[in-house]
């Protein structure tokens, strides 16, 4: 009987540990945003909630208009988000169950893209942009990476279980392939679609490099590029204000997990499960 508890118990107390571990940044980052720069930067630092949230607060709505920059982030995200959905699931779906010449070469090559750092395609894509007059727009951010080869691989796994059969019996019933995609596959694809949309609204919300070089104007900021705003001169930092906004940053992304994790884990595993 020892024999079995010990192990037992010494993974439990490794995954408290690791739980632990990885919930303690964003604890002290709540905290912090209740507390002044004197307590946050005291040896050892307070880990304890203040009574500053308020001056914070008013502090940090004295820089950025938060709800401006939240109506920008939601926007972005939830447009981004519909529309990569939509896009790499026809992909995907294409892929699997479409059968045409050069279909491995083309899924091939998507894969590839993978391979090539986001960072390499600033440039051509700011001059893209400014060409034909989108820079400074929302478009610019949305458009361009929506074509994700980590959504169309995703959805490619999942439909490789999805019964072919059913899709012939609805083609001898007379539906045409967009009946077919619209109303049986797209419903029967809830998990990998809410894993998708959970990754993928994710991704934008916290996208900072690619709105901050597109984007110049404040009031047309995200959340990652406003919260950049806040750090000026490394002498003067509100800790405080930072981490209040990166909790107002935060917190959204983690309740759309949490309310959806188990669809998340549900659309990453279908992927492993083939017809």
């Amino acid at each position: 009987m020892a024999k079995k508890v010990i192990p037992r118990v010494i993974t439990y107390l490794f995954l408290i540990i690791a739980v632990v571990v990885s919930l303690f940044p964003f604890y002290f980052m709540f905290v912090s945003a209740t507390n002044t720069n004197h307590e946050i930067l005291a040896a050892p630092p307070t880990l304890m909630f203040g009574s500053s949230l308020m001056s914070n607060l008013a502090t940090l709505s004295k820089k950025i208009d938060c709800v401006r920059v939240f109506i920008n982030s939601l926007f972005v995200s939830v447009t981004f988000t519909a529309l990569v959905i939509l896009i790499d699931s026809m992909a995907g779906y294409a892929l699997v169950k479409y059968q045409f010449k050069g279909r491995g070469i083309f899924f091939a090559v998507i894969m590839m893209t993978m391979m090539i750092p986001m960072e390499a395609m600033y440039i051509p894509l700011f001059t893209l942009m400014t060409n034909i007059g989108w820079a400074n727009s929302y478009q610019a951010v949305i458009l361009p990476p929506l074509a994700n080869a980590f959504g169309i691989f995703l959805m490619r796994q999942n439909f490789i279980a999805f019964p072919t059969a059913m899709l012939e019996a609805a083609r001898l019933d007379g539906c045409n392939e967009f009946q077919i995609f619209g109303r049986i596959v797209m419903p029967n694809m809830k998990p990998a679609l809410g894993a998708l949309g959970i990754y993928m609204f994710m991704s934008v919300w916290n996208s900072f490099m690619w709105p901050l070089i597109i984007l110049s104007t404040k009031d047309m900021y995200t959340f990652p590029v406003a919260l950049s705003m806040l750090e000026g001169n490394q002498w003067r930092r509100d800790y405080g204000v930072i981490m209040l906004m990166a909790s107002i940053t935060t917190l959204p992304i983690m309740a759309i997990f949490l309310i959806f994790q188990k669809q998340f884990v549900a659309g990453i595993m279908g992927g492993a499960i083939k017809e």
